[in-house]
């Protein structure tokens, strides 16, 4: 079976009854787990009542925060400060610089452009090679094909499909994901996989990053985010002190 992932909700932290409606419609759609996009100072408390929201539901709740910073400066000094508080972390890169510097970033997990600006969508071959190299992925947040039409949409849809070949020619993992604000603009996985199909992503590949793709950053984070982490490639398996029986 599949598992299938939205890591991208954005309800209103303040409001758990639209929280919830979110969360049982993301579950009657056949969703496994969900990412909530959480403010920077959130409590422990709050974040509690969203995981038992989640679990009310049998959906696994993905802790995720969206950087939209103005400059590399400020990209670094919330990486260093929130890296570990949260399993997923996406940047908006809305300037070329913060683009670069987010896609060599080992830290960075998902990689987000501006929708209505063309001349703001930095995923060129350059970025991606980058990206490759970090182990990121690209997030195409699908609200954003609900929202719009016309011209806009047929723009949009031109920048997905050249950002979707470059992605292919490079092997960088494409993550879909909502985008949606309320439980109007929830669908279905295939429903995604479907729209995917505009700028010319193949159904697998579309599922692909409706679960796998996102799965996999959600489980490599969670170990990194462990106890027992010490470096890429290193974990403590077993405590010293009680194997000596101290």
């Amino acid at each position: 079976m599949i598992k299938f992932v939205d890591l991208h909700l954005c309800p209103s932290i303040n409001s758990l009854s639209q929280v919830e409606k979110m969360v049982k419609q993301c579950s009657d759609l056949g969703y496994w787990s969900v990412g909530i996009s959480l403010p920077l100072n959130i409590k422990l408390e709050k974040i509690c009542q969203l995981k038992t929201i989640c679990e009310n539901f049998r959906v696994d709740l993905v802790t995720r925060i969206d950087f939209v910073p103005k400059t590399t400066t400020e990209l670094l000094r919330n990486l260093r400060r929130f890296r570990r508080k949260f399993e997923i972390i996406s940047v908006r890169c809305n300037s070329k610089s913060v683009a670069r510097q987010a896609a060599k970033d080992r830290r960075v997990d998902l990689l987000a452009f501006s929708t209505g600006f063309p001349h703001k969508r930095f995923f060129d071959n350059a970025e991606a090679e980058l990206v490759s190299k970090a182990e990121s992925a690209l997030e195409i947040d699908m609200v954003s094909l609900l929202f719009l039409s016309g011209f806009p949409r047929m723009r949009f849809l031109s920048s997905l499909r050249k950002e979707v070949a470059i992605a292919e020619k490079f092997k960088v993992p494409v993550v879909i994901s909502s985008g949606a604000t309320d439980v109007s603009l929830l669908r279905g996985p295939y429903d995604y996989a479907a729209l995917a199909m505009l700028f010319d992503l193949p159904m697998s590949l579309a599922l692909r990053g409706l679960s796998e793709n996102s799965l996999s950053i959600v489980e490599r984070n969670r170990k990194k985010l462990s106890s027992g982490y010490v470096a890429p490639g290193l974990f403590v398996v077993r405590d010293v002190k009680r194997c000596l029986g101290v």
